[in-house]
C-alpha cells in the first residue's frame, strides 16, 4: 500500500470538497495536486525525450509540500540522535531518494483517481487533512495528511493509509534493521534499494 503513496496524494484529476471544508491546509495540498497533474499530463512532458526533465519538475512539486527531513526524523525516532549531523544529513539524503525513485513510475501512471476532501483540523503548529481516494474501478479507501506549520509554511510530515502511518510503518522496519544488524546495514540497504529502483 506505501507504494501507491504519492501516486494518490498527488494525482486527484477531479478533487472533490464539500464548501465547509474549504480551509488553508486543504487547499495548501490541493495546490500541489494540480501541480504535479499539469506536468503529468503535459503532452511535452509525457515524450520519451523528456523523460528527465518530467522527473525533475515533479521532484520540485512534490518537495515544496513534502519535508523529507522530518519524516526521515520521526522514522529513525530514537535512533536518530545517536548519529552525527553529517550521519543525519546522509540519511536524509538517502530516504529522500529513495521515496523519489520509488514513486516517480507511480505518479506517472496514475488514472484518474479522485480525491475527496472530508475534513480538516488544526492544532497551533499541527494540521490533519482527511480524504478517501475513489480509484477508476470505484474502489474507496481513507487517506490522510498529517502537516506541520515551519516558517508559515504547511509542510507534510506524514501520510496515514486505511489507518496506516507511512512513517510508522517505516519506523518498525529501520528499527529491526539496526537492532538486529546495526546502522551501516540500514544505510547499506537504503542505497542498495534505492539503486534497484532508481528512475532512469
Amino acid at each position: 500500500m506505501r507504494h501507491i503513496l504519492l501516486l494518490v496524494l498527488l494525482l486527484g484529476v477531479i478533487s472533490f470538497r464539500p464548501a465547509s471544508a474549504l480551509a488553508t491546509v486543504t487547499e495548501e495540498v490541493k495546490k500541489t495536486v494540480d501541480e504535479v497533474v499539469n506536468i503529468v499530463q503535459n503532452e511535452e512532458m509525457k515524450k520519451k525525450s523528456n523523460e528527465k526533465k518530467r522527473r525533475a519538475a515533479l521532484k520540485q512539486a512534490i518537495g515544496r509540500i513534502f519535508d523529507y527531513g522530518e519524516m526521515a526524523k520521526r522514522s529513525m525516532a530514537t535512533h536518530w540522535k545517536g548519529r552525527s549531523p553529517a550521519e543525519q544529513k546522509e540519511f536524509v539524503t538517502l530516504f529522500e531518494t529513495l521515496l523519489e525513485n520509488s514513486y516517480a513510475g507511480k505518479i506517472e501512471s496514475y488514472n484518474q483517481e479522485k480525491i475527496v476532501y472530508l475534513k480538516e483540523t488544526t492544532e497551533e503548529n499541527y494540521a490533519e487533512v482527511k480524504s478517501k481516494v475513489i480509484t477508476a474501478k470505484r474502489d474507496e479507501y481513507t487517506l490522510d495528511y498529517r502537516l506541520m506549520n515551519k516558517g508559515g509554511k504547511w509542510m507534510v510530515y506524514d501520510v496515514v493509509i486505511e489507518g496506516v502511518s507511512m512513517v510508522s510503518n517505516y519506523r518498525t522496519q529501520f528499527n529491526k534493521i539496526i537492532t538486529s544488524e546495526g546502522y551501516p546495514a540500514l544505510l547499506k540497504k537504503l542505497k542498495t534499494k534505492s539503486e534497484e529502483i532508481k528512475a532512469p
